[in-house]
């Protein structure tokens, strides 16, 4: 018979009330999620806080998905490995899947950077696009679209001292937007979890819900990384996930896996 084991019971109890309160007191609780250090709302607690945190309603399916993976999987690891080793391991991915997602937004922001300061010392139409070429200019709103395009021409026409002005706000208001974005959620945890799953129980049968054809998890697992990996090097519009903070759970997992094993931790 099925048993929701007891870290993972506090767990799925911690986010639910974590979720519940975040709702009835948005957006006061807007600051324990995680956001890059250098910006101004940022918070050292958050490394902690933000993986306690989910999408708000009406994006349900974030936590859902995410307590649900926790009690299969968490339940089945922390049975195997007991409660001190499955939280140390709950933990640490969730603090891996943190630092690969900032590593990222930092050579991202870096590069923007980079790119910002090309246009200050070079401003003309290519450096312009060299800058707005790296923004996925879909996820703004028409009239942002819009104004970038009309900027460009502008530069192009007359780089004027004005023009030259206002494409460099356009471009520090979007470094802004990226420094003070947010994230939440457990799902840098979740993969790691996955991971271990993959690893400890490599023919155990696992069904989609999108795809309801067993398959096994030596074969899901590395399938589900490499779409992670292609998601996160392709920014596109309809997505909005920290893919990167996935891999970074799933690949701290990893290696803390290979090490106890390397120790002779209890484990094949």
């Amino acid at each position: 018979m099925f048993r929701i084991t007891d870290v993972v019971r506090h767990l799925l109890i911690i986010n639910v009330m974590v979720f519940i309160a975040a709702e009835l007191l948005s957006p006061s609780l807007e600051i324990l999620a995680l956001r890059y250090p250098l910006s101004t709302e940022f918070y050292p607690f958050q490394l902690v806080t933000h993986f306690f945190m989910h999408a708000p309603l009406p994006q349900i399916f974030h936590i859902f998905f995410n307590m649900f993976a926790l009690v299969m999987f968490g339940s089945a690891l922390e049975s195997l490995w007991g409660p001190k080793r499955f939280l140390f391991y709950y933990f640490v991915c969730a603090f891996g899947a943190a630092g690969l997602h900032l590593l990222s937004s930092y050579w991202d922001i870096a590069y923007l950077q980079s790119a910002m300061e090309a246009f200050q010392n070079n401003p003309n139409y290519s450096t312009y696009w060299a800058y707005f070429n790296e923004v996925p200019l879909e996820r703004l709103t028409k009239a942002g679209q819009n104004q970038i395009a009309q900027l460009g021409t502008a530069i192009e026409m007359s780089p004027s001292t004005r023009n030259i002005g206002e494409a460099l706000g356009a471009m520090n208001d979007y470094i802004n937007i990226k420094m003070n974005g947010q994230i939440v959620g457990a799902s840098g945890a979740i993969y790691g979890l996955l991971l271990a799953f993959g690893m400890q129980f490599p023919n155990a049968e696992l069904m989609l819900i999108f795809l309801p054809i067993p398959i096994k998890a030596k074969y899901f697992i590395p399938i589900l990384m490499i779409i992670e990996l292609f998601l996160g090097f392709n920014q596109y519009a309809w997505d909005n996930i920290a893919h990167f903070a996935h891999l970074g759970g799933a690949i701290t997992g990893f290696f803390l896996i290979l090490f106890w094993r390397k120790r002779g931790a209890g484990f094949q």
